[in-house]
């Protein structure tokens, strides 16, 4: 008799982990089903500013794989379907159709949670208003394309300046309009150091990007016809014919809770190396629903990246499939641009250092993507935090133009094989005049870290 795998969630992380235990098990051993809310299933949600801003021409580019891929492998994936309760004891999940309302009690053998994460919506007046408009969703971007064709005006707010904040202003100012981005942070990307936030703030600025900081939004004001018409902090008045929130996701794991399944600090499910949910032996999490094990401070951590999600799915559905994998954790490597700003960083910021206890040195230098004499150097800014008495790398921060972004990948590997500075500058990375200076501004900043390290003593 075969065994029942109920997935809740179909996207990255939940349909990762379908496809790949279907891989392993034939439908014979294995009867999966899938149940997903909204309309689309394995999209990249990640795509979404670049769809709005016109660099990806169709929605569809953004569809990994349709509900009708999933299904031709024998995987019952049921779009438009909610779960809405789950009863851990009884192994069964109750399920509303979301066209038809109709309810009913699916039993399981094996559960992969893969909720996701919600978008932060803060509780102001105003904040549901016609023209206001979160991005977390492909119906979400259709949405917010719709409201920008029919804005009377051309003025955008951006309420939060992290990631999808700062994308959503350029794709925003690609449409021709005047975007003012409202920070409650002093300086963008809270995911940087201040000093190297600043840098991003005076680009923005001189794409034509008004950016505000220390501007946490009281409300958002509507006109006679109950659509947003400005943007209020306690500094003033942003006149918008358009809103969109950049304020974060949390997870969304108010299913788990009720269930009484285990969550951590940020209210993320708790998993194994394994992605199997603590305490469990049938349940498995992954995506941005969990906290994952962060290599450097060793410390549990929210962080909602497509790449992790596909990842978590590939070892679930390996372990569901009666194969082994394991989920080893994250060193926090993110990268993003606003327009010809590229914005990388992996490891700690000095902030999450000194909150675990590490006493460390800073280091910070200003070279060039290319040899300076070869056309098309542009600059760039390295910024990199070493464990004061062992020299351990503990994070690296870059902000420049063409080629400093993915630079970042260097101290990814670094982190990951717990490399000391010293050692980094051994590393024997490709060089031409095309590609980089003699002395790569990565191992530039180790070197300079180095000689930190030992005045340290």
């Amino acid at each position: 008799m075969s065994e029942r795998l109920v997935v809740i969630g179909g996207d990255a992380a939940g349909m990762s982990a379908a496809s790949q235990a279907r891989r392993l098990k034939g439908p014979g051993e294995l009867e999966i089903v899938a149940f997903e809310r909204g309309h689309f299933s394995s999209y990249s949600a990640c795509g979404i500013p670049y769809w709005v801003g016109g660099d990806v021409p169709v929605r569809d580019a953004l569809i990994a794989r349709a509900p009708e891929e999933h299904r031709a492998r024998d995987i019952d994936l049921r779009m438009r379907t909610e779960v809405t309760e789950l009863d851990v004891a009884g192994q069964r999940v109750r399920t509303r159709d979301l066209e038809s309302g109709a309810e009913a009690w699916t039993g399981f053998d094996k559960l992969v949670i893969a909720t996701g994460a919600r978008p932060l919506r803060p509780p102001l007046p105003g904040i549901d208003a016609p023209g206001v408009h979160g991005v977390q969703t492909l119906d979400d971007g259709q949405a917010l394309l719709d409201s920008l064709s029919a804005a009377r005006g051309r003025r955008a707010v951006v309420v939060g300046a992290g990631y999808i904040g700062v994308e959503m202003a350029e794709a925003l100012l690609g449409h021709g309009f005047e975007v003012t981005v409202l920070n409650r942070s002093e300086q963008p990307m809270a995911t940087l150091d201040p000093d190297m936030g600043r840098l991003v703030h005076e680009a923005m600025d001189g794409l034509g990007i008004t950016t505000v900081g220390s501007s946490p939004v009281t409300k958002i004001l509507t006109g006679e016809d109950g659509r947003v018409r400005a943007v209020a902090t306690d500094g003033g008045e942003y006149p918008a014919d358009v809103v969109v929130l950049g304020t974060g996701v949390v997870p969304e794991t108010s299913l788990a809770r009720a269930a009484g399944l285990p969550l951590g600090a940020y209210d993320g499910l708790l998993t194994d190396l394994s992605m199997r949910v603590r305490g469990h032996g049938n349940i498995w999490a992954g995506g941005d629903c969990v906290e994952v094990l962060d290599l450097v401070s060793q410390r549990e951590r929210h962080v909602p990246l497509g790449t992790h999600a596909n990842k978590h799915g590939q070892v679930i559905g390996s372990n569901v499939g009666g194969g082994y994998a394991t989920f080893p954790g994250v060193v926090g490597t993110a990268v993003s641009k606003v327009c010809d700003l590229e914005i990388a960083r992996t490891g700690l910021r000095e902030k999450d250092a000194r909150e675990v206890g590490l006493q460390y040195v800073t280091v910070t230098v200003e070279s060039t993507s290319r040899a300076g004499y070869y056309p098309g150097a542009a600059p760039m800014t390295v910024k990199m935090l070493a464990e004061r008495r062992t020299g351990r790398l503990l994070g690296v921060q870059i902000v420049g133009r063409e080629g400093a972004g993915k630079r970042v990948d260097i101290a990814a590997v670094a982190l990951t094989a717990g490399m000391t500075v010293e050692a980094m500058t051994a590393l024997d990375l490709g060089y031409a005049p095309p590609f980089s200076p003699v002395w790569d501004p990565v191992l530039v900043a180790a070197r300079k870290a180095v000689t930190a390290v030992r005045a340290a003593g």
